[in-house]
């Protein structure tokens, strides 16, 4: 379940002559209830599930890049489902924008995967306001797991902050994390742990 998608994550627009791409490993579940498993409800009364950009991640990883198949669909036909689904466009634009970001940060940081930094991560006001102390907490313990190292750790902070989002909660962090080491050449030990915390929690502490 490694590398499903290749660096730039997202198919190249095709013809709309082409045929059509192999199906999911599972049919897509409507998304109101896409995340009733794996992470909290709404927020609050007022918000929809679905109207936010992780949860479009989470719809296209648990479809796509979490599959046995290796086929995607190309980004129309992609964007098409997600319409389907009840994703608001807006939203979905802001999603594929985020991991071809995602993939460009990949390809270009400078600070060795095995770099050895026992320092203390001091946060900016701005990433305390976005990243409580919950979410703080629990980055630290992946880094002092071996599950992050300094680059990734650098990675997620940047792409949590990339969502502009005040209600980020430490389980949105989560899924971040492992998206950010789904393609993460040497990691495929840190993200087979971080799938199994996503899924079925630590019990020591992140669940």
């Amino acid at each position: 379940m490694y590398h499903r998608f290749p660096v730039g994550f997202l198919p190249e627009p095709e013809s709309r002559t082409r045929e059509p791409a192999t199906p999911p490993r599972r049919p897509p579940p409507p998304a109101a209830t896409l995340l009733s498993s794996s992470r909290p409800g709404p927020r609050n009364g007022n918000r929809i599930v679905n109207e936010n950009v992780i949860d479009v991640l989470i719809y296209i990883y648990e479809n796509y890049m979490d599959s046995d198949e290796q086929a995607a669909p190309d980004q129309v036909m992609l964007e098409e489902e997600l319409v389907e689904a009840g994703f608001p466009k807006g939203e979905i634009k802001k999603a594929f924008d985020w991991l071809d970001e995602l993939a460009w940060r990949q390809g270009s940081m400078l600070v060795p995967a095995t770099a050895a930094n026992r320092s203390i991560r001091i946060y900016t006001d701005l990433e305390r306001q976005r990243l409580d102390l919950e979410t703080q907490g629990m980055l630290l313990y992946l880094e002092q797991s071996g599950i992050l190292d300094q680059r990734s750790r650098e990675l997620v902070i940047e792409r949590a902050m990339a969502l502009e989002s005040e209600e980020l909660t430490a389980e949105d962090v989560k899924w971040i994390v492992l998206l950010v080491l789904l393609n993460q050449p040497g990691q495929e030990s840190a993200y087979a742990l971080m799938e199994e915390l996503v899924y079925n929690g630590d019990p020591g502490y992140l669940h």
